[in-house]
């Protein structure tokens, strides 16, 4: 009995191995899509000052080496100071403050004909009855893949 059970499970480690190999295949996405607002067409910009019931158009550009699949934009309060990894500049801020009513945009995009390098490009009007004060603008691309970066700028918004 015990030959038996030998050569079969001989012959399922041999496929085991064969199914597990590793390929040459040099296709696989290693790279993360870029996103950028530092651009002549690129808004906001750090420490830009936006007026409630004002229309803007938030514009970045985004590329990746294969192909991008979605966006995000996210508007929210920075009234308690947080930041984010990737700001650049710092702002003046005003005082730390508790919410009342903020401003908050959470929109996410699909990227319909995919390519390598797409401009985001979102017109928003800023509500009237919003708490003015310190907020974070923040992008986000994921290309095809999954790969994703973010990028987000401090803003403020005034009467």
């Amino acid at each position: 009995m015990k030959a038996f059970y030998k050569p079969l499970f001989t012959l399922a480690a041999t496929i085991l191995l064969f199914a597990c190999s590793n390929s040459d295949d040099t296709s696989i996405d290693e790279e993360k899509p870029t996103i950028s607002v530092n651009y002549s067409g690129g808004f906001p910009q750090a420490c830009e000052v936006l007026q409630k019931g004002r229309t803007y158009t938030f514009k970045a550009q985004v590329t990746d080496n294969v192909q991008l699949s979605s966006y995000s934009l996210d508007i929210h309060h920075n009234f308690d100071h947080h930041t984010h990894d990737d700001q650049g500049a710092q702002c003046d801020l005003n005082s730390v403050k508790s919410a009342i009513n903020p401003m908050i945009y959470m929109e996410n995009f699909a990227i319909a004909d995919g390519g390598t390098s797409y401009e985001i490009n979102i017109s928003i009007t800023i509500p009237e009855d919003i708490d003015t004060g310190d907020y974070h603008c923040a992008y986000s691309v994921t290309d095809a893949t999954g790969w994703q970066s973010r990028t987000s700028v401090d803003i403020k918004i005034v009467e």
